[in-house]
């Protein structure tokens, strides 16, 4: 029995991970990951580091951040308290979605997490106090391939629920997308 719904997005290879609940009077049971299932819905790689986050305050954005090759990841991003709205953006060079972004809510008690293929960066606003997040990623992090847009960047225009209340300082100078940026080769 399948413990995850994968759905599909309209951006390619990003999906919607719906975990089940098995309930019981004494509370239930999710299962985050699981190779076999990830594997038959196309992830074939191993998780190769599990990071958790917690944002203290609402509105707050993180984000958008991604890996160049040789060091491009597959992430599975989950909510564990609060609700975030989640975005990834499509970065990959030959993508007839090049530069659109997708958004969807994660909480708690709604038990989605959003599965980000390469190619894709990724940031989130925090929906509400103290939210914590689990993150699974395909490779490990290395500064030295590590690459951002800005969450105001006017050619993405992402509708950011709230406005933003907080975003670091690292994250606000992030550059806006040039004329010239070609995205990612996979």
């Amino acid at each position: 029995m399948s413990r995850f719904d994968f759905i599909a997005t309209p951006l390619a290879k990003l999906m919607l991970v719906q975990r089940k609940k098995l309930e019981d009077q004494r509370g239930f049971l999710s299962r985050f990951y699981c190779a076999e299932e990830f594997y038959e819905a196309g992830i074939n790689k191993p998780i190769a580091q599990i990071n958790h986050t917690l944002t203290h305050k609402k509105g707050t954005v993180r984000g958008l951040h991604f890996q160049y090759l040789p060091y491009s990841e597959t992430k599975l991003v989950s909510c564990l308290q609060g609700e975030i709205f989640d975005v990834a953006v499509d970065l990959r060079h030959d993508s007839p979605t090049f530069l659109h972004w997708h958004g969807e809510i994660l909480s708690a008690n709604n038990h989605k997490s959003l599965l980000i293929p390469e190619g894709y960066a990724h940031g989130f606003q925090a929906l509400t106090e103290d939210c914590e997040l689990i993150y699974l990623h395909t490779v490990a992090y290395h500064a030295e391939a590590e690459g951002a847009l800005n969450v105001a960047d006017p050619r993405l225009n992402i509708a950011w629920p709230l406005t933003i209340s907080d975003i670091s300082e690292r994250d606000s100078n992030h550059p806006f997308i040039s004329s010239d940026f070609l995205g990612i080769t996979l």
